[in-house]
């Protein structure tokens, strides 16, 4: 199973979207990465999250994928999710960070 945490701003377009974005989500892990998704949404609430002295609209995006992935799939990967969560909730790509960070190996 593929874990993915989303740090997202309360009552913002994120938390408002989080069905839509969990089965778009869940479909991307699918489709790139051949596993289902297990997905830890992180809220934060109101007045805890600022950029630039206003209250942050930013998200998150971290998912762990199950096998080491080149610099160019990585990249193939992140503009596709920073795509999908931009589409869905109409921030731009500079309010979202997002991760494909390989497995840990041991």
């Amino acid at each position: 199973m593929i874990n993915c945490m989303c740090v997202i701003q309360e009552g913002q377009a994120a938390d408002q979207a989080r069905a839509v974005l969990a089965n778009k989500l869940s479909a991307f892990a699918q489709e790139n990465l051949g596993e289902a998704l297990q997905i830890n949404w992180a809220p934060v609430a109101p007045g805890n999250g600022f950029t630039a002295g206003q209250p942050s609209t930013s998200s998150v995006v971290a998912l762990t994928a199950n096998q080491p992935v080149d610099q160019a799939r990585r990249e193939q990967l992140l503009r596709e999710l920073v795509s999908m969560w931009s589409d869905e909730t109409g921030c731009s790509v500079d309010e979202v960070v997002a991760v494909v960070s390989d497995p840990a190996t041991h």
